[in-house]
């Protein structure tokens, strides 16, 4: 196990200098099956020790558990540490399985008041507009999170999963620092329009589940059989039934490239994540997810691995042979609509 540093990279619009890759923190309270709260606090403090400093959650992971789970680590190290959270995903009081997108100002100027206060911050490093509402025009909504910026409550602006147009348009009411999206070996929709667009704009990539949600590491190769049954990956159509059996063979050149190197397969595909930065010029910063101290070391030494072109070569046919979709339903996703 290795104690350096990893690099750091500034985000776009003029945006803070972070890590090369960022810590995902939604399983540490949800969606992942059940949580440890002592190792999750340990995670956090050693990827720290390991530069990572862009920690990303959401105020609709455990309906704000998750943001009050980290608010704790936030503070003792404020000064070290860039705190990103989201906002859009509204969760109705009588069916808390539901969420209903909203990006009106009404809404937005409720949700980041209620994040300040669960984080018990004064100032949210990078917010993100978590999904497109269609309804809203979008320069209205980054219109009113400029607002948020303005008035001290905000420091950076970011865009989850939107389209190389929506990034345009919202480009020209104010600076985007990141757009999110998923990225990885099995999810490239992006490089079509999102990621041309954020080049031009000087805009900031940060993928996430860059592992695939677990799957491109081979902690699990069916979802119903693996995973309990609280696992929010038994709903998503790439990891059950004929579809993980079809993707689970997808992972053998993953696999003898990571036994030449002696790498794990997740070193792999982080690498491959970590290099689209020099192949299409613009900062990347991944966001991969994790509640142990050991793996988030492995996944940080991953920063250091530069794969050969003809190892690119070998994993650069496994996209367009995924067998099923990220979600159930795409339409809320860039993917869905661009």
């Amino acid at each position: 196990m290795t104690d350096s540093r990893i690099p750091t990279v500034r985000l776009g619009g003029g945006g803070p200098e972070v890590g090369v890759q960022g810590l995902g923190c939604m399983g540490m309270s949800f969606a992942y099956g059940p949580t440890d709260t002592d190792a999750s606090r340990a995670t956090l403090e050693r990827a720290l020790e390991l530069g990572v400093t862009l920690y990303d959650t959401a105020d609709t992971y455990g309906a704000g558990e998750n943001e009050r789970f980290l608010s704790p680590f936030f503070k003792a190290h404020r000064d070290e540490v860039v705190v990103a959270t989201k906002f859009a995903l509204s969760i109705p009081p009588d069916d808390p399985t539901r969420r209903i997108i909203r990006n009106d100002a009404p809404y937005i100027r409720a949700a980041v008041e209620a994040s300040l206060t669960r984080l018990d911050l004064d100032v949210i490093d990078l917010y993100y507009m978590h999904r497109r509402d269609v309804n809203v025009p979008i320069e209205e909504t980054v219109g009113v999170m400029a607002d948020l910026v303005r008035e001290g409550k905000v420091k950076h602006l970011g865009l989850s999963e939107v389209t190389g147009a929506e990034l345009r348009a919202a480009r020209t009411v104010h600076p985007i620092a990141a757009v999110q999206s998923e990225w990885s070996l099995f999810s490239r929709d992006i490089e079509a329009g999102v990621v041309p667009a954020a080049r031009e704009l000087g805009v900031a990539l940060v993928p996430y589940s860059p592992l695939g949600r677990g799957f491109l590491t081979g902690s699990f190769a069916n979802a119903d059989q693996d995973l309990t049954d609280d696992d929010f990956r038994r709903q998503q159509p790439r990891f059950t039934g004929d579809n993980a059996a079809a993707n689970a063979a997808l992972l053998t050149p993953v696999r003898t490239i990571a036994e030449a190197r002696g790498a794990t397969l997740g070193q792999i595909a982080l690498a491959w994540v970590q290099q689209r930065a020099q192949v299409h010029g613009l900062p990347v910063i991944p966001i991969p997810g994790t509640r142990k101290p050991a793996r988030v070391a492995e996944n940080t030494e991953a920063t250091g691995i530069v794969l050969t072109e003809d190892e690119l070569s070998t994993l650069e046919p496994i996209a367009d042979k995924v067998a099923g979709d990220r979600y159930a339903d795409m339409t809320p996703t860039s993917a869905g609509r661009e």
